[in-house]
């Protein structure tokens, strides 16, 4: 069957106008997809240079400037209009009359030029009767001619779906937007600076794609190597690549790095997010404590927040040091009306859990089901910063058993609003050890627990060649961006969250 080159576009009123104005402008030979106009000044810096100069003042001006933008709002008035533009640093207007363009040009600014299309104009400084800062525009150039109309601009994208799935009109219309994924960008900055500047690590890069699921908890993706004929996994964490660094005798390694886990959608899951992980070698869990506190504190104070104060969905966070610890346990008999004799009893954990309708299916040991309580009931009471402690060895596979108690690990999870933001332990560089806990995993694989990871056998032969007593944490970058910038949603500090077709929609 041939394949049609008719495009399938959607058709209205509005996208039908703006058609009919790009044929009439191809037929009169005016370019409407050019190529970039050479600008000397950027919205931003014109602001700046202007911002404290009367009118008067700009009326000696002749300084002719450049400046380029997306056309937001068109205001005419007889022979004279008023544009509104924006590039990526700022917004202006644009003063435009048939005295300054002359007759041809401006008729065919007031006729062909409107909301959505991207314009050079230059001209020189002015203030309106109103005193607002404009550029008296001598010369405008279509640059992009825009088929699509822009929402309406007092309400914006308001569809939810619409701003995730469309995120380049959302970027366009929702100022509140561009600023979430500037902050992201800034905490990026920030925890780079830190960790390799103050901190000493060294940035590394390690393989996407795995022989072997591992390094976490969770389910994979699937994917196969044509050329190698093996099947292989995207990255559920980069862990075990990072100490393997260890191994080889860099003593401080951290990545920013993509994770993918076939886990459901929420309000706080994606399929692909960030993850910060970092590894130091001849350190403990305690001191990554100590490293979370400055960390946090360099990001309140490199953000320009007036105070260690934060406010997340209308509550008030403290996030000066030093935040709570808090033992599983102890958070559990704190939260709960569970006995510390019924904490130690599996058959009447799982009952509890059963009346309380909680899924019990695949909690094979006491730790899990413990954990399992912890989730559903105390999780939601951490609204201050707090590390969370003592977490049960069976669900911490690759981390050190606590000597003084065997039966949890050394190991924390840091939370804030009810939410974990990281999660921390003691490596365990004990290769027999380790690899007990692996084929512990694996008879859970095989009982139905399709997020329990494989052996890693690799892993092992690294271990044996000797890896430094280290401690290592991973913080979802997602989650810490959200917090910063108050969004409810992972969707929202995500440019292009993963979203159902618009074909099954």
């Amino acid at each position: 069957m041939a394949i049609s080159n008719d495009y399938p576009r959607e058709q209205n009123e509005h996208i039908a106008a703006r058609r009919t104005k790009l044929a009439k402008l191809k037929e009169l030979g005016i370019p409407v997809y050019t190529q970039a106009e050479q600008r000397d000044t950027s919205v931003a810096d014109f602001i700046s240079k202007y911002h404290d100069q009367t009118s008067e003042e700009l009326q000696q001006s002749t300084i002719v400037h450049h400046l380029v933008g997306r056309v937001l709002a068109v205001r005419h008035f007889g022979k004279a209009a008023f544009l509104q533009f924006a590039d990526a640093h700022g917004r202006s207007q644009s003063y435009v009359s048939r005295d300054l363009l002359g007759i041809e040009q401006f008729d065919l600014c007031k006729k062909y030029i409107e909301v959505g299309d991207i314009i050079a104009v230059a001209g020189t400084a002015m203030r309106t009767k109103t005193g607002e800062l404009t550029l008296r525009t001598t010369k405008i150039t279509l640059l992009t001619k825009s088929m699509r109309p822009l929402p309406e601009k007092f309400h914006g994208l308001t569809d939810v779906e619409a701003r995730y799935r469309q995120r380049y009109v959302d970027l366009i219309v929702t100022a509140k937007t561009k600023q979430t994924f500037l902050t992201r960008s800034k905490i990026l900055k920030i925890i780079r600076s830190f960790f390799a500047d103050t901190e000493g690590f060294l940035e590394v890069e390690t393989p996407m794609m795995h022989p072997i699921a591992g390094g976490a908890i969770a389910k994979p993706f699937t994917t196969h190597h044509n050329a190698l004929h093996m099947d292989l996994y995207l990255r559920i964490a980069p862990e075990l690549y990072l100490k393997r660094l260890l191994v080889g005798g860099f003593e401080k390694v951290f990545e920013i790095n993509r994770n993918f886990r076939n886990e459901g959608l929420s309000t706080q899951h994606n399929p692909e997010f960030t993850m910060l992980e970092f590894y130091s070698a001849y350190t403990d869990y305690e001191e990554f404590m100590l490293l979370t506190e400055r960390l946090f504190a360099t990001l309140c104070d490199e953000l320009g927040l007036p105070t260690a104060t934060i406010d997340y969905q209308g509550t008030k966070v403290d996030l000066t040091p030093p935040f709570k610890r808090l033992r599983v346990k102890d958070g559990i008999k704190a939260y709960t009306d569970i006995s510390d004799t019924d904490l130690h009893d599996l058959p009447k954990l799982l009952r509890w859990l059963h009346e309380r309708k909680i899924e019990t299916k695949g909690l094979l040991s006491l730790g899990h089901a413990q954990m399992a309580v912890f989730d559903n009931f105390v999780e939601q009471h951490l609204q201050a910063p707090t590390f969370v402690t003592a977490y049960p060895i069976e669900v911490s596979p690759l981390a050190q058993r606590d000597q003084q108690d065997p039966s949890v690990a050394q190991r924390f999870e840091f939370f804030i609003c009810g939410r974990e933001i990281a999660n921390a332990f003691n490596e365990l560089n004990d290769p027999d050890e380790q690899y007990q806990r692996f084929c512990e995993q694996a008879e859970q694989k095989r009982q139905g627990n399709d997020e329990a990871c494989d052996v890693d056998l690799d892993y092992i032969r690294a271990l044996e060649y000797g890896m430094p007593p280290a401690a290592g944490e991973g913080i979802g970058i997602d989650r810490l961006v959200m917090l910063f910038t108050d969004s409810s949603s992972i969707r929202d500090v995500i440019f292009f969250p993963q979203l159902r077709s618009e074909q099954a929609n």
